[in-house]
């Protein structure tokens, strides 16, 4: 499976121009919004999941967000940027999540939760760690599309996801049983093809393998990890997710009450929804 999986990973296609422009906007020191806007405005599809994104219970915005002007003013730059990353390249994939059982949109709707539990933890606790995470945490299970696409190839979608969807502690382990490799991995090996931040890569290809984590990314995936255990395919932001997150919080030693809050927070606003 690892030879078919990496060659579906050295064929997929080059990076849309959009996500270029995106890429060298990130690696400036110095970032405008005027900028970011022009390049969001070039592209009718993410703009339209932008606005889509932003007008959702999960951000809570009291008027309707119409223009991505006024989507950067509201979610910041780098909220924007990691929207509009994981949009372009879940349309350059353009591959089905079968073996998940789930859509595109369920899977954007998914990155999403993720990044506003993210935004609204860490902001109380560690801003400079949430804006280095803003974009891992949108991207972190984009290796779902290949694994799904294999599992298609090879007809057991409905054999793989008979195992997963009654329990999501077991996702990593299935999909080592029948890939003999993770979703996080295939995400960093993604991104490595494409050529993306170094950074970005070695604090995903560790989110499934925490043991071994060199200590520079150790912080970092741990966050991801627990944010990915709330926002799991199987059953997000249930009580046993929330009670085996707020227990890895505490074993990680973060401050369980920001987390607490910003779960609750997502809870009040989904059921509103």
């Amino acid at each position: 499976m690892i030879n078919e999986i990496t060659r579906k990973i050295d064929a997929l296609p080059p990076l849309p121009q959009t996500l270029v422009n995106l890429k060298k906007f990130k690696e400036k020191s110095v970032q405008e919004p005027i900028e970011l806007l022009k390049i969001l405005e070039k592209d009718p599809l993410i703009l339209a999941t932008l606005l889509k994104i932003s007008n959702s219970a999960m951000f809570g915005f009291r008027n309707k967000v119409e223009s991505a002007q006024n989507a950067i003013e509201l979610m910041g730059i780098n909220f924007t940027l990691s929207i509009a990353f994981g949009s372009a390249i879940k349309s350059t994939l353009n591959t089905n999540l079968s073996a998940y059982n789930l859509t595109s949109d369920q899977f954007i709707d998914l990155a999403s939760m993720s990044t506003n539990l993210l935004n609204k933890w860490l902001s109380k606790e560690d801003v400079i760690l949430r804006d280095k995470l803003l974009l891992p945490v949108f991207l972190q299970d984009i290796g779902k599309f290949i694994l799904s696409d294999l599992a298609e190839e090879k007809s057991i979608s409905f054999d793989f996801y008979s195992k997963i969807k009654n329990d999501f502690e077991k996702i990593d382990d299935v999909e080592l049983e029948y890939f003999n490799i993770t979703t996080t991995n295939v995400s960093a090996s993604m991104f490595e093809q494409w050529k993306l931040d170094s950074n970005l890569i070695s604090i995903i290809e560790n989110i499934s393998n925490l043991e071994n984590c060199p200590k520079e990314y150790l912080k970092e995936a741990q966050v991801l990890s627990i944010i990915r255990i709330l926002t799991n395919c199987i059953d997000p932001l249930s009580k046993k997710s929330i009670e085996m997150a707020l227990s890895k919080a505490k074993e990680y030693k973060f401050d369980t009450k920001y987390l607490q809050e910003a779960i609750s927070i997502m809870e009040d606003r989904l059921l509103d929804d």
